[in-house]
């Protein structure tokens, strides 16, 4: 497992989403966009997923993920390479759970306040209609790609 720094650890926690690329099948990339749930220094990254879809049936066939995520604003990125497994319901522990909650909240506040402002976005509220999770990614980062370019940093 690779060690992160603080700066990409602060720079994940942040995100609303990130997008997961796993293999399909046939060796193609599938990408999905995720929730992040937590991801610690020590390069472990978890992910609940709320279906048990083509991620899941990747995930079964072949444990190489990567997570990418960038700032459009700060013109920065990162994505993360490893391995990950499929961890079942009855595996999942209740911080896990209160982790996923909290953001999920936070991501509820966040829209109204930005409704309140007047922002335009989603007329409903998508976050109160997500299904209960199916199960949890944890992913061990074995490389970090900095997604932002030489001449920028």
């Amino acid at each position: 497992m690779k060690r992160l720094s603080r700066e990409i650890v602060s720079f994940f926690s942040n995100q609303g989403c990130v997008i997961v690329s796993t293999i399909d099948a046939e060796g193609s990339a599938h990408s999905s966009c995720k929730g992040l749930v937590k991801i610690s220094q020590s390069g472990r990254v978890y992910l609940l997923d709320l279906y048990r879809a083509k991620t899941y049936a990747n995930l079964k066939r072949n444990r190489h993920i990567s997570i990418t995520a960038i700032d459009e604003y700060r013109f920065s990125g990162f994505c993360l390479k490893g391995k990950a497994k499929a961890l079942q319901e009855g595996q999942l522990h209740s911080g896990i759970i209160r982790a996923w909650e909290a953001r999920i909240t936070s991501r509820l506040t966040q829209r109204l306040l930005r409704n309140i402002r007047g922002e335009k976005g989603h007329p409903r509220h998508p976050e109160a209609l997500l299904p209960k999770p199916e199960y949890l990614i944890v992913m061990d980062v074995e490389e970090v790609v900095d997604l932002t370019p030489q001449h920028l940093k």
